[in-house]
């Protein structure tokens, strides 16, 4: 476990309950403390809203049928990082989100990990 990681709060947005599930197992051996899993847009958005602190942010592009980019302005807005997953990488996004952190789905937990660490601008402790 990384002491980086210790207590931060992060979202997970994604419609595929295997894999929020293993998103959730990886968070918490890293010491995070996963939010979620939000199964829609809507959701991810109602959390995002919520006045408690999300530190980070793990968002599927494709979420049951509809683009997660309406999260990702909030989070924006919030100055909240995240990371994109896709099947497609980071090829797959509009240009406008493109340089933006990118796990390829399937995804290794040290993938996870180093994608946070990249959008949190955090040093490996």
């Amino acid at each position: 476990m990384s002491q980086a990681f210790a207590g931060r709060r992060v979202l997970i947005v994604e419609d595929e309950s295997l894999v929020a599930m293993l998103l959730e197992t990886i968070l918490e051996d890293m010491g995070c403390e996963p939010v979620g899993p939000a199964a829609t847009v809507d959701e991810g958005l109602r959390l995002v809203a919520d006045p408690a602190t999300i530190d980070a942010a793990l968002l599927d592009v494709n979420v049951a049928g509809r683009q997660v980019f309406p999260v990702a302005e909030a989070l924006k807005a919030r100055d909240v990082p995240f990371v994109f997953s896709t099947g497609y990488g980071e090829g797959g996004l509009p240009d406008e989100w493109r340089g933006h952190p990118t796990l390829q789905k399937p995804f290794t937990e040290a993938a996870v990990r180093d994608a946070l660490m990249t959008a949190m601008g955090l040093a490996d402790v």
